[in-house]
């Protein structure tokens, strides 16, 4: 079987995991709660848990400061090799420090993606500060992450609806391969058309697991969506474990079930 690839997660730094936006996040895995500091050897135990072989790592830049930078997050790769791949953040506030960042972390980090998430920075994705960065992702041949959907953090959701947003953004930028986290509800649906309209937006499972599934996702995932929806966790807000906790009642058949575990995001981000 090909090696299950998580597409959404980050390894937390303290700063990243103390941030109070979080407390709604906390609440609703009260059940389960993580230690303030998180290790790799945690990380990888869980990844390992899950039968995930690698990971999308993401930093986190945030308007009030760097939660997890591209360099934290490369040193976390560069000591596991095999294991993680790092996913860049910039700062949208400065528009060209946020290129020549992502340039830096795409050419010398070895980098594979940004994730800009709308809601940090309270501004949807058709905000003129996105602009460059969606460029400068095609013209380094890498996909930008973003999350639709509503909110968990105690932020406004408006910023993730994929209609009018990511259909916009990709009518502007036709060679931009989109990849939409969180799968998008209470707009799941509304997702799945911007994802059959446009041939380069994709959808991540993150932040659900496999039995929260909503009943249209999976249906686009049997049918038209096979090579459109790629596995992601959210961890540390969901192990791998969990998320996946129920595949087989899914009935994908094996060329299904392989591209979304893996497949898809390998090819979407050249791994």
């Amino acid at each position: 079987m090909p090696r299950i690839i998580d597409a959404w997660m980050q390894h937390p730094t303290p700063r990243h995991s103390a941030d109070p936006m979080f407390a709604s996040l906390l609440r609703w895995t009260a059940k389960t709660p993580r230690p303030p500091v998180i290790t790799p050897e945690m990380t990888l135990a869980a990844m390992d848990q899950g039968g995930v072989g690698l990971s999308l790592a993401s930093a986190w830049c945030a308007p009030h400061g760097w939660m997890i930078s591209n360099d934290e997050v490369a040193a976390v790769a560069k000591a596991h090799p095999g294991r993680f791949v790092g996913v860049a953040s910039a700062d949208l506030a400065r528009p060209m420090e946020a290129v020549r960042e992502l340039r830096r972390a795409v050419k010398q980090l070895g980098f594979k993606g940004l994730r800009v998430l709308p809601w940090l920075w309270n501004l949807p994705p058709t905000d003129r500060h996105f602009y460059p960065l969606y460029a400068e992702c095609i013209e380094l041949g890498v996909p930008f992450c973003t999350q639709v959907g509503h909110t968990g953090p105690l932020r406004p959701s408006e910023p993730g609806r994929p209609i009018p947003y990511i259909d916009e953004v990709a009518l502007d930028f036709p060679e931009l391969d989109i990849i939409a986290g969180h799968i998008g509800y209470p707009w799941t649906q509304e997702m799945i058309a911007v994802a059959t309209k446009h041939e380069n937006v994709y959808i991540d499972t993150s932040a659900y697991t496999v039995k929260r599934y909503p009943p249209e996702l999976v249906h686009y995932l049997k049918t038209n969506g096979a090579r459109k929806v790629m596995f992601g966790t959210n961890y540390p807000m969901i192990t791998p474990a969990k998320a996946l906790e129920g595949l087989d009642q899914l009935g994908l058949d094996p060329a299904t079930r392989d591209l979304f575990l893996g497949g898809n995001a390998e090819r979407v981000f050249k791994l």
